[in-house]
């Protein structure tokens, strides 16, 4: 946590209480000073505040742009922290949230990791796309052609036109387009360029098949065709309106004149390939990552996926279904989430509080919602603790769990509009099987789909935490996502040790055998991605730790006896930490050195199946070979008479005096 020098608590014009004492206590605040009108009548506290060394954390979000241009002019060496505790947990009709903005004060001084960055170049190569008359593609050609180098595609030639001099007007359709913003690149079908010589109605070009074209930004206003791309409001540069609501137009215009220069752009997922269950040796494996991908930025590259960070939109959802950790999320990451869940319970139980509720949302949509809520309705309940994301499909079974684990009574998702519900669906069916295999009632677990603050107040004013759900001694959320979601697990528990079964697609279970059918050729365990399946290197055997598998299936895919299923489950018994062996045989002795080697049955089986039946095998003894080991066996064929590897006799030593003798 980062040492806070002065806190400085506003109760904005009396609309809010706020208390001194839980407040500093929660930050480890050296000074605490109350405030009225911080951000203007007593402004001269705050410059006081942030014009001494050290960090000042001031409880207001709101003003935080003017706090910030105040330490500049005031060229301090002061450091500036702010956090919003009015619209979360200020203004409500119930009771003083003090125990909650104690929670949010301690949350806002954790230090923050660095999120990487690209650098996102736009030269404002704009192309416009219009349908019918195209009227009103036109209309936004025209406007941004003095700002930027804009082409106008249309579908169907305009009855009436005229000459265009600071764009480039031409006729087709879009066939294929890739890529986002600076980088997009475009198939343009039936493409003819308009002729700028010519009296009347300019003509256009003779039609080309197919033409490729790149550009900066595009900006889609076809109002018959669908999108261009999958999830089009995650797309950076595309921007997309409908001609005939005149405000969405002048919005998309506006916006995209702004799209050139150079932007930085997060990196939101980190891949480690090495990692990566996809599939190994062309078996097929995991697929979550693809399929969850709502952006198309994830493709499959052989035995791996590809991430593109250019179109990647950062929703989160890939590294919440990876099971392996090879994709996962970096603004910020997983451990830095599970600490901020961590300080929010531990410093509301300080501060007094009692069952608190986790609330995840996104830092747009539901963070404007709920400032609705606060401002003009009944805010917040008391116990309902916000826990901003970038995004709430990035919310998976292992925050969820963390959360309860650290404390919280129970958890709910704020869904957006736009969020998609399939991916996080899976991720809360998983959660409520673990919830419920641990004893406890799967309702801890929602997904709320608020259209209006009124809505959200219903949900969480009439939904409530259960009475016994926190956890005596709450967990310390260390280590990746699999780690934390047995951890939390095991809390729920209560010192039990369940077997929980899981929905199909959980990222744990164990690996069963069919003993029968299995030769033990332990191709499975040389493919095994997260070597949860090894063998044994003295004797043919096959074993499994639970607690490694991803239940990815390159296993099942890859055994030629088709032996092997999968049984998706989380054991919670120490003993799924330990290997288990799933099928093992006596080695077979080579009959020339007794050496062991290769599986007894499958000796058996080959050499019976040989001897007596193949022309190679009958009227002599070269079915022993198949009785013998590596090394035994190429003795013998070297050997054996009329080998075509004997060669033959060897000639005799010369010594010097042979040589000296023949000079004589």
């Amino acid at each position: 946590m980062t040492k806070i020098d002065r806190l400085l608590l506003c109760d904005c014009a009396g609309t809010m209480k706020t208390e001194t004492e839980t407040a500093g206590a929660a930050v480890q605040a050296d000074r605490v000073r109350r405030c009225s009108k911080l951000c203007t009548d007593d402004i001269d506290i705050a410059a006081k505040a942030l014009g001494a060394p050290g960090t000042t954390l001031i409880a207001c979000e709101q003003e935080a742009p003017r706090f910030a241009d105040l330490l500049e002019d005031l060229e301090s060496p002061g450091h500036l922290i702010t956090a919003d505790i009015r619209d979360r947990a200020g203004w409500n009709n119930t009771a003083p949230a003090h125990a909650k903005q104690a929670a949010l004060l301690a949350e806002a001084a954790l230090p923050r990791p660095e999120t990487p960055v690209m650098d996102v170049q736009s030269r404002g190569t704009v192309l416009v796309l219009g349908d019918g008359t195209g009227e009103a593609a036109l209309d936004a050609a025209r406007r941004l052609a003095p700002l930027m180098a804009v082409t106008c595609l249309l579908e169907d030639k305009p009855d009436i036109l005229s000459p265009e001099p600071e764009l480039d007007l031409a006729i087709g359709r879009v066939r294929m387009a890739s890529g986002a913003l600076g980088c997009f690149d475009l198939q343009v079908e039936e493409y003819a360029p308009a002729l700028p010589s010519g009296r009347g109605t300019p003509a256009f070009a003779d039609t080309l098949a197919k033409v490729t074209s790149t550009c900066d930004v595009i900006v889609d206003l076809r109002k018959a065709a669908g999108p261009l791309f999958p999830s089009p409001l995650k797309r950076d540069g595309y921007l997309r309106a409908d001609p005939a609501d005149r405000a969405a137009l002048a919005a998309v215009v506006f916006e995209a004149s702004q799209m050139q220069g150079v932007f930085e752009k997060p990196i939101y997922i980190r891949y480690d390939a090495q990692l990566c269950a996809h599939s190994r040796a062309s078996q097929a494996g995991c697929s979550n990552c693809v399929n969850v991908c709502s952006t198309g930025a994830i493709t499959t590259s052989g035995d791996h996926v590809v991430i593109d960070p250019a179109v990647c939109a950062g929703c989160g959802a890939c590294a919440a279904a990876c099971p392996s950790g090879a994709a996962a999320y970096v603004d910020p990451s997983p451990e830095f989430l599970f600490s901020r869940l961590s300080t929010l319970a531990s410093a509301y139980r300080a501060a007094g509080g009692d069952l608190p509720r986790a609330l995840f949302h996104d830092g747009e949509y539901g963070t404007d919602l709920i400032a609705l809520s606060a401002r003009h309705g009944r805010g917040l309940p008391t116990d309902v603790i916000p826990v901003a994301v970038n995004n709430v499909e990035g919310v998976g079974h292992a925050e969820v769990l963390a959360a309860l684990g650290v404390g919280f009574a129970s958890v709910s998702i704020l869904a957006t509009p736009h969020t998609d519900t399939q991916a996080l669906s899976t991720q809360l069916e998983i959660s409520r099987a673990i919830v419920q295999g641990t004893g406890h009632a799967p309702e801890r677990v929602t997904l709320i789909e608020p259209g209006e603050p009124d809505a959200l107040e219903s949900a969480l004013y009439t939904h409530t935490a259960p009475q016994t759900a926190v956890l005596d001694q709450p967990i310390l959320p260390l280590g990746g996502r699999r780690e934390v979601t047995r951890l939390a697990a095991s809390a729920l528990a209560g010192g039990q040790t369940p077997t929980i079964p899981l929905p199909a697609d959980a990222p744990y279970g164990v690996v069963k055998v069919d003993q029968d059918a299995c030769t033990l050729c332990l191709a499975c365990a040389s493919l095994c991605p997260s070597g949860a399946l090894f063998d044994n290197p003295d004797k043919p055997q096959l074993s499994v730790q639970e607690t490694s598998c991803l239940q990815c299936g390159i296993c099942a895919s890859t055994c030629p006896e088709k032996a092997i299923s999968l049984v998706p489950q989380l054991n919670l018994a120490p003993s799924a930490m330990a290997p288990s062996v799933l099928n093992e045989e006596e080695p077979f002795e080579c009959i020339s050195c007794s050496q062991p080697f290769g599986v007894r049955s499958t000796i058996e089986r080959i050499a019976a199946k040989l001897e007596g039946n193949h022309p190679m095998f009958t009227g002599s003894n070269n079915a022993d070979l198949i009785r013998m080991c590596d090394d035994c066996r190429v003795k013998a064929q070297y050997h054996s008479e009329g080998s075509p590897l004997a060669g033959g006799p060897r000639p005799a030593v010369r010594r010097t005096e042979d040589y000296q003798g023949k000079k004589h």
